[in-house]
């Protein structure tokens, strides 16, 4: 029998790349969930995908029902922008904790796998050059900095899912993606600043000639990770050779494509430059500086580094990335700027 597998949030970034990879590369069932199918165009219609639109909060006969009938649970419905963990963080913990917890409860309930997202994030402002995933111990601000209420969240559900695997025998892997892009990580012919994450942002910012912002100087450093790399191992974890990734927590990331802001801002201008009709974009883009109480609040707190040890999964998994940090921007500017129904004013 074919593995069924249900995924919450399927329209998302993950969610729509993970399902797009499923149905092309296995013959497993993939049953999905989201409040709309924008990034899902090429997987309507498969046979082996059923889609419904609908809400975890409210919709939880269907996902109960579904919870029942799959085989493994991929719950990827959160708020995942530091700008909304400091505007609206009751928002995110009613959603990336609550709701999920529920879901979390419902595999524990029907003898269910669960694939749960954590978070690099979870490791805050560990002082640690590298992240291991069993040692580093997570280090968070004040409470006043609302921004770390994301963070907690995540590390609350991966300690329940924990406590859950050792009490209530829950089958579980607990995976946490480092700063993950790719075509479809968010609209970048949206031109409001903040409503994109940061790769996304300064991408939108060269399209639309508007100054990449370097928050506090861009010296902090994040390890980007390509899609698709990130998809290769969640199909591996998915497969559980061996129950190889049963009762685990993975790091994906790429440590070898650790940059400060500030040089990739200048590495996306650079490759816009070989597109011919965006080299005058490129030609005109301005990196400027700004202090993080100005870009997101007075609530808001950074990390200064983030780059993850991947021992773990190379050495259960099998699984290393393959994608640089260069070739990673090019194919998404290659996805986004294809598409010729965005008319763009400023373009030309």
């Amino acid at each position: 029998m074919p593995l069924k597998v249900l995924i919450l949030g399927a329209n998302g970034f993950i969610g729509s790349c993970l399902t797009a990879a499923i149905l092309q590369q296995k013959d497993w069932e993939v049953y999905g969930m989201d409040i709309g199918d924008n990034k899902l165009i090429g997987s309507l219609g498969n046979p082996r995908f059923k889609f419904v639109e609908g809400d975890i909060t409210i919709n939880r006969e269907w996902i109960e029902y579904h919870v029942k009938k799959c085989d493994v649970v991929i719950p990827l419905v959160a708020i995942a922008n530091p700008k909304q963990y400091v505007i609206a963080p009751l928002r995110v913990f009613e959603l990336d904790f609550e709701a999920n917890l529920e879901i979390v409860r419902k595999c524990v309930k029907y003898k269910k796998r669960v694939l749960f997202p954590s978070t690099s994030e979870v490791y805050g402002m560990s002082p640690d050059a590298v992240l291991d995933e069993t040692t580093t111990n997570p280090v968070y601000g004040p409470i006043d900095k609302q921004r770390w209420i994301y963070a907690c969240s995540k590390q609350l559900l991966d300690r329940v899912i924990y406590a859950y695997g050792i009490h209530e025998n829950l089958d579980y892997t607990l995976f946490r993606p480092f700063n993950w892009i790719g075509p479809k990580l968010d609209n970048v012919f949206e031109a409001k600043e903040g409503s994109s994450r940061l790769f996304t942002q300064f991408i939108s910012n060269v399209i639309f000639k508007k100054p990449l912002q370097l928050v506090d100087g861009g010296a902090q450093s994040r390890s980007f990770t390509y899609i698709d790399d990130g998809v290769d191992c969640l199909m591996r974890i998915i497969e559980n050779k061996n129950g190889a990734a049963s009762r685990r927590i993975f790091n994906i990331g790429n440590p070898a494509n650790n940059v400060s802001v500030a040089d990739l801002a200048k590495i996306v201008i650079e490759i816009f430059r070989e597109y011919p009709a965006w080299r005058e974009h490129a030609d005109q883009a301005k990196i400027e500086v700004v202090s993080s109480g100005e870009y997101f609040g007075k609530h808001y707190q950074d990390i200064q580094t983030r780059v993850p040890s991947i021992n773990a999964a190379k050495e259960a998994l099998g699984w290393e990335p393959k994608t640089d940090l260069a070739t990673a921007i090019r194919l998404t500017l290659d996805y986004h700027l294809a598409q010729k129904d965005h008319d763009l004013g400023a373009h030309g």
